[in-house]
């Protein structure tokens, strides 16, 4: 069976950077609150920012390519899993997805009807990774491995001024967003801004090989949730996103060219009391994946999908725990007070990419 297209409204900075921080046109006040609707009603949002360009993520897109088209003994050289490879390279087949170890999951899953099942995500991805800080990283912490120095690839001496360019581009899109949010949400303007600084942000770009992986059904990235607050991407040269509704509806993700997708992650589950579930995704192969694999070979591209991602998270010492009007949840009992370093290392055992 096809799967059904989401289509989403579009939420757009443009009248929100257009105020001042004083003063909100109502403009600006409705995308707030569009921002915050959407979210809790999908669980991702289409953002459009005019500092944004879809050149912008065109240049990265290339990068990346450049770089998982590269033999795998120098991919290797960026490889610190006694990090929990939360800096520089992570190989293929070597994220499990969560959900493989989660009862929950497996039970929310086995309730999906047969059309809105995900294909099988019982095996390792077959998708590389590379992990590139963001931002600022405290003084002090508990939480080292979570805040480790980068690493520069052997081959691209211009990395952290291309990395960093893209990532800049993301960073104040989702900062920008994370203040319409609680706008959106009735809670002070801050609240995120203030969480959020200092967190263990990580550009994260996904390479899957389609050269060897273009079977029709593959899965790279199996069915599973995102462990930060916010997750935001450009658009890949090849679709192969679908998505799960609250309802458990599997749905396919179309992003406008020059727009940039969002979806909630754990984090952002916490603190709203289960109200916005981290959204459950999957990538796969799919009949427009090989008509792209087509278009981009004719064009003698590297034959690689990129996910252009950046993840975004509460700094590691806050306390993560439903705030304002989520704290009345139904579901908030089962958020208790957590510090986020310690969810993400719980999710990251989960992953099995850390001890």
């Amino acid at each position: 069976m096809q799967d059904t297209t989401l289509t989403l409204p579009t939420v757009d900075l443009t009248p929100f950077l257009s105020c001042t921080s004083a003063n909100l046109s109502p403009e600006a006040m409705q995308e707030c609150r569009s921002a915050a609707e959407s979210l809790l009603k999908y669980s991702i949002l289409i953002l459009r920012d005019p500092r944004v360009s879809e050149s912008d993520n065109d240049r990265f897109l290339n990068l990346m390519e450049a770089y998982f088209d590269q033999p795998l003994d120098l991919k290797m050289l960026d490889v610190r899993p006694e990090l929990g490879y939360q800096v520089g390279a992570t190989p293929e087949r070597t994220e499990l997805p969560v959900c493989g170890r989660d009862p929950e999951c497996l039970k929310r899953v086995e309730a999906l009807s047969p059309n809105d099942k995900p294909i099988d995500f019982s095996g390792p991805d077959p998708k590389w990774r590379f992990f590139w800080r963001m931002g600022d990283r405290p003084e002090h912490t508990k939480y080292r491995e979570l805040n480790a120095p980068q690493v520069i690839p052997k081959e691209f001496p211009q990395w952290p001024e291309e990395m960093n360019a893209w990532g800049s581009k993301l960073f104040g899109a989702i900062n920008t967003l994370a203040e319409m949010l609680a706008i959106g949400f009735d809670i002070p303007r801050d609240t995120f801004a203030r969480m959020t600084n200092l967190g263990p942000h990580l550009l994260a770009p996904t390479g899957s090989d389609l050269a060897t992986y273009s079977k029709p059904g593959t899965v790279l990235a199996g069915f599973h949730t995102d462990l930060n607050f916010l997750t935001i991407h450009g658009k890949s040269r090849y679709p192969g996103l679908r998505i799960w509704t609250k309802q458990g509806k599997r749905l396919r993700v179309q992003i406008p060219d020059g727009c940039l997708l969002v979806q909630a992650g754990k984090q952002m589950e916490w603190l709203t009391g289960g109200e916005i579930p981290a959204g459950f995704h999957e990538v796969a192969v799919l009949p427009e994946t090989l008509k792209a694999i087509e278009t981009q070979e004719a064009l003698g591209r590297p034959l690689w999908r990129v996910s252009s991602t950046m993840f975004f998270h509460i700094a590691s010492d806050q306390i993560l725990e439903p705030l304002g009007k989520f704290k009345n949840s139904d579901r908030a009992a089962r958020y208790p007070p957590t510090e986020a370093g310690s969810q993400v290392q719980t999710e990251l055992g989960l992953l099995k990419l850390m001890a």
